[in-house]
Order: structure tokens, then C-alpha cells, then sequence
């Protein structure tokens, strides 16, 4: 028996060995596959206590993610990334997506960090040494869901809400509560909670000089033109029905407008007051797939758009661009706004390899945050500029020229 035994504990060493063996393969060929050299995996982190409080994912999991430390002089500097993902609106959508790391923390594997996220002082010199954590989205109702009772022919769990407060309180004891300076950022569908949660966030951080909001490529608009497709409105009015969202929602919003036009950020802005950024393409390839045509990057890619399309980007960058706060917000609101057909920045497009079409843009793009993140870095500039708007005759990579 004690033979056997030593066996299966060697197998198990030598299984371990393996994978870990295969894994490093996987991230060395991913990372030359991208030409990105600074990018590191960081595992998982379960919030343990989180079950007992019913915040939880889909699938009835605990919610994770995933952590690296700061160091140097960024050691009491955190930036928290509320990840993407669009959002389920049927119970149909909900269970596959349950099956999924969208929806299972059990499903979730460790996690590669670059862009704003790298540790590498040469390609992220303003956020390096900083605490990052890149929060897993698995709820589906991108962090604001409430719902107690549970369908045991489902076993869906919507309890997105609980889940952001369960992640922040494991952060607060993790040292977040110590932080001098912060950021709440989120990306895609989760921009929205980024900037909701904003004033709470800032209120839960009483040692901190500054603490920021940002958001990601998830400014999505109401669009009043009947020339575009609001389809936002009626995504939104399922997701808020099916995850119990009004709950979270804001009362000086609710009670004056229908509940899902209080998902759109243009809604909920006047009322916050912790100064937030805005980073987002005018002709973002999901909000432009969305509301203009879902095969609409094709003519952008060929470059051959009709005119009647080119009219309807034109239509759409005009809404947007009205919806962000304005250029004289006196809450210290910013944006910076290219006109790349993409989809979020901070991860995959926060180096200098994709800026170097125009090499001094980078330069620009990071001191338009320093500016408008209330100048954490340097504090007598950042009166200079409230708002960084980048217009189409400027664009960085010229693949949309509307004048």
C-alpha cells in the first residue's frame, strides 16, 4: 500500500511538472505569436467568503480575479479593471453562457496581463509598478443584478451587484483600503458599472489622495437618429428585467426616465461625482456592428462604404461626441476619442507598437490621462486640458477619414 501510494504521489509531481512545463510553451508561443514580450499570465483568485454572502456567478460559483502585486514607489497604487463581455438577456443566453468562464469561476484559468497591465517600464511607464486586478466578469448583467430567489429548474443565480461589493471588500483587506492613488476602470459591457459604482468606490478609499474612474470602450448611446438602430434600449430593458438591475440603478435617474435608459452612462453622468475618462473609439467596432450593421467592418476594412453608410458613421460619431460630457464640465470629465474601428484599448492596444504610425501619439494619448485623471502624476499640469478629443483628420491609423 505505502508502494502504492509513493506511486500516485510521483505521478502526481510528474503530471504537475508537465503541464506547468506545457503551459509555459503555451504563453512563450502566445506572447511571440503577438510580438508582445512583456505580457505574463497571473492565476486566478477565488474570493472565498463571498458564497456566504450570495455573491456568486451564474452558475452558483464564487466570483474570482486576478491580482499582482505593485512595488517600488506603486505599492499603494491600485487600478482594478472590471472586465468585458457583453451581457446574457434570456434564460437561454444565461445557461450557455453559465458553461463558460463567463458565467463559472470554475471554468476560469489564469489570466494574461499586458497593455496598462504590463510591468514593463518602457511600454506602460505611468502604471507599472501598480497593484492591477483584472476583475473576471461571470454574472451577465455586467455587475448589477439582485435577485435572492433562485429557479431550481435553472440554478441561475443573478447577483452581479453582490459580486462587485464582495470583490472590493477582499481588496479593501488586501490593502486597497490603504491606497493613495486609485483607478475603477471597465471594459466593454462593464464600463457602465464603472462609472455607477464610481462615487462609491471613491467613498470606500478614505486614505487616498485621488481616486479616478475610466471607461473602456463601453460609452454606449441612445441613439435618437431613426436612421440607426436603437437596439441598446431594448437589450438593456431585458437585461435590467431578467437580472433585477433597478435595484442598483440610480433613483435621480429612475425616477425620471424609464429603467433601461438609466444603463446608458449619458444618463447617470450629471449625478456623479468622483471625475471619470472616457476612452473610446468614435466608430467603435461593437457599437458600430450594433447600431449601423453587424457586416458594417467589412467596408471599412476594403474601404469601399457606400455613401449612405459613410452618412450613418458620420450620424453616429455626431451623437456620440454630444453625449460625452462636455469639454467644460467643471467635474474634471474627460475623453479621449480616436477613430480606430475597434473594440477597447487598455489591454491589447496600450503600447507603443500600435502607435507608431505617428510616433509622438502615445506620448499625447498618456498625457491626456495624466491630465484628466486629476494629474497623478504630475499635479501642476493638470489644469492644462479637460478634454482630448483626437478628430477623424487626425486619426492615428487612418483606416476612417470622415471630414
Amino acid at each position: 500500500m505505502a508502494t502504492r501510494s509513493v506511486q500516485l504521489v510521483c505521478l502526481l509531481i510528474f503530471s504537475t511538472a508537465i503541464i506547468k512545463t506545457a503551459s509555459a510553451k503555451i504563453n512563450e508561443s502566445f506572447k511571440q505569436e503577438k510580438g508582445i514580450d512583456h505580457a505574463y499570465f497571473v492565476d486566478r483568485s477565488i474570493v472565498q467568503n463571498a458564497l456566504s454572502k450570495g455573491a456568486v456567478c451564474l452558475d452558483g460559483s464564487p466570483p474570482a480575479y486576478h491580482l499582482d502585486r505593485g512595488f517600488g514607489h506603486g505599492v499603494r497604487n491600485w487600478i482594478i479593471l472590471l472586465s468585458g463581455g457583453a451581457w446574457c438577456r434570456n434564460i437561454t443566453d444565461c445557461l450557455n453562457r453559465s458553461k463558460t468562464d463567463l458565467g463559472s469561476s470554475k471554468l476560469m484559468t489564469p489570466f494574461i496581463f499586458l497593455g496598462i497591465f504590463s510591468k514593463s517600464k518602457s511600454e506602460n511607464p505611468d502604471f507599472y509598478n501598480w497593484n492591477k486586478v483584472f476583475v473576471r466578469y461571470c454574472d451577465g448583467g455586467g455587475f448589477t443584478g439582485d435577485i435572492e430567489s433562485i429557479d431550481p429548474a435553472t440554478n441561475l443565480h443573478f447577483r452581479g451587484a453582490r459580486i462587485f461589493d464582495a470583490v472590493i471588500e477582499d481588496l479593501l483587506a488586501k490593502g486597497l483600503k490603504d491606497a493613495k492613488n486609485a483607478i475603477l476602470s471597465g471594459g466593454s459591457a462593464n464600463g457602465y458599472p464603472a462609472v455607477l459604482y464610481c462615487d462609491r468606490f471613491h467613498n470606500l478609499l478614505h486614505k487616498a489622495h485621488r481616486v479616478k474612474c475610466l471607461v473602456d470602450a463601453g460609452y454606449f448611446i441612445h441613439v435618437k437618429n431613426p436612421r440607426l438602430a436603437n437596439v441598446f434600449e431594448s437589450l438593456f430593458r431585458d437585461v435590467v428585467t431578467l437580472h433585477g438591475s433597478i435595484k442598483v440603478l440610480p433613483k435621480s435617474c429612475t425616477s425620471k426616465m424609464k429603467p433601461e435608459l438609466c444603463f446608458f452612462p449619458e444618463n447617470i453622468q450629471q449625478d456623479i461625482k468622483t471625475p471619470f475618462f472616457t476612452v473610446m473609439s468614435a466608430f467603435d467596432s461593437y457599437q458600430v456592428d450594433n447600431i449601423i450593421g453587424s457586416n458594417i467592418g467589412e467596408c471599412i476594412r476594403a474601404r469601399n462604404c457606400t455613401e449612405s453608410q459613410n452618412n450613418d458613421f458620420k450620424e453616429l460619431r455626431s451623437e456620440f461626441l454630444s453625449a460625452l460630457p462636455k469639454p467644460n464640465d467643471p467635474k474634471q470629465r474627460g475623453a479621449f476619442i480616436d477613430s480606430f474601428n475597434r473594440h477597447t484599448q487598455l489591454e491589447l492596444w496600450w503600447n507603443k507598437v500600435n502607435a507608431t504610425p505617428i510616433s509622438n501619439l502615445l506620448s499625447v494619448y498618456f498625457t491626456c490621462l495624466k491630465l484628466e485623471f486629476g494629474g497623478l502624476l504630475n499635479q501642476k499640469r493638470e489644469k492644462r486640458y479637460k478634454f482630448c478629443v483626437f478628430r477623424p483628420n487626425w486619426d492615428w491609423w487612418g483606416i476612417i477619414k470622415i471630414q
